[in-house]
């Protein structure tokens, strides 16, 4: 008997180890590996418009930037796995609630979004949560996104192959040319040969929607030459493939920055500002390459070849290997276009 219960209470113990292991196995879920939400991504927002979110790997904690619909490429405020499966990405504004009498803030609170997203095989998809401004409702956006392969090397421009030029607009008339948004006005006229944009507000007057103009055509890859006379503290922006703004605006004499005349707007910083004083005309020569992108302006390169990780605010679709029009943006400021010509690349 002695000799007995000592093998009964070690098949005891194996059995009760045994049961807690699988139970451990059934409760405990696996967790996610990080890396399946690491890179780049272009995301379709449920109400049409596109974004793009980059997720990285730091030192010792995770970080992200995001574009979302339009404006610019910001960094986010935080970004964790959570519920051992989900990504967490939040962004926070600081609202104003209350100001004193000479108008300023005494009472302010940081208002947070946040993304939640999810794999769904080779696709992510996921919400949007975004408290209103008064902080009593939250609106909840749908979206989901395609991972971006690496940029490739850059192409060597003594390669390319080039078609024959195609002239965009011929001087006369809006021929070629189209809203986006039929719905909305058109402020694009022919003035003197110049393609002029006028986005008149009346004061007292319903504000009125001026649309953007795009080519009725499709291209892929091409150089465009295009000369553009804007006027004071006006702004416009030429996209290319309906994805890729090249900034038009008048910032004669301010420091470089990515929202300046011929930067891709918000991700590429002219190395040198080359643009004139407002009201004089002035020349851009764009190319568009295996997703690198060279700007000359008024003769003299300001972007050299540069890799494009994404679109930019307001872009037409998420898809950066597909072709799109070119289309100029009406609906900020006055703004003329003239001797507008594309040469597509052969490949």
């Amino acid at each position: 008997m002695k000799k007995i219960l000592p093998v009964i209470l070690i098949s005891a113990i194996v059995c009760f180890l045994s049961a807690c292991t699988q139970t451990v196995e059934k409760t405990v879920p696996v967790k996610t590996d990080i890396s399946e939400f690491l890179g780049q991504w272009t995301i379709d927002i449920e109400n049409g418009s596109v974004g793009w979110i980059e997720v990285r790997q730091e030192d010792d904690y995770l970080d992200a930037d995001i574009l979302w619909g339009g404006g610019s490429v910001l960094p986010v405020s935080s970004v964790f796995l959570a519920k051992d499966h989900v990504l967490n990405i939040q962004r926070s504004n600081n609202v104003v609630r209350k100001r004193d009498e000479a108008n300023n803030p005494v009472k302010t609170q940081t208002v947070t979004s946040w993304l939640e997203i999810t794999r769904d095989g080779e696709k992510i998809k996921g919400i949007l949560l975004s408290p209103r401004r008064n902080a009593l409702s939250i609106d909840t956006t749908v979206f989901e996104g395609v991972k971006l392969p690496p940029v490739p090397p850059a192409p060597d421009p003594a390669l390319i192959k080039y078609g024959e030029p195609e002239q965009l607009f011929n001087g006369k008339d809006l021929t070629g040319w189209k809203l986006v948004n039929e719905k909305q006005t058109n402020g694009f006229t022919v003035v003197d040969g110049s393609l002029v944009n006028d986005p008149v507000q009346k004061e007292g007057e319903q504000h009125v929607s001026y649309g953007n103009l795009r080519t009725e055509k499709e291209f892929s890859d091409f150089n465009i030459k295009y000369e553009v006379n804007v006027p004071t503290g006006s702004n416009s922006g030429v996209y290319l493939r309906g994805i890729y703004e090249i900034q038009v605006v008048d910032s004669y004499g301010r420091p470089l920055d990515p929202h300046n005349m011929g930067a891709v707007y918000s991700r590429i910083t002219p190395s040198v500002a080359a643009e004139k004083p407002a009201g004089e005309w002035q020349s851009l020569d764009v190319t568009l390459c295996d997703r690198h992108i060279t700007v000359i302006l008024n003769g003299i390169k300001i972007i050299d070849n540069q890799p494009v990780y994404g679109p930019t605010g307001g872009a037409l679709h998420s898809d950066v290997f597909a072709p799109g029009p070119i289309y100029l943006q009406g609906d900020h400021g006055k703004v003329a276009y003239r001797n507008i010509v594309l040469t597509p690349i052969v490949k």
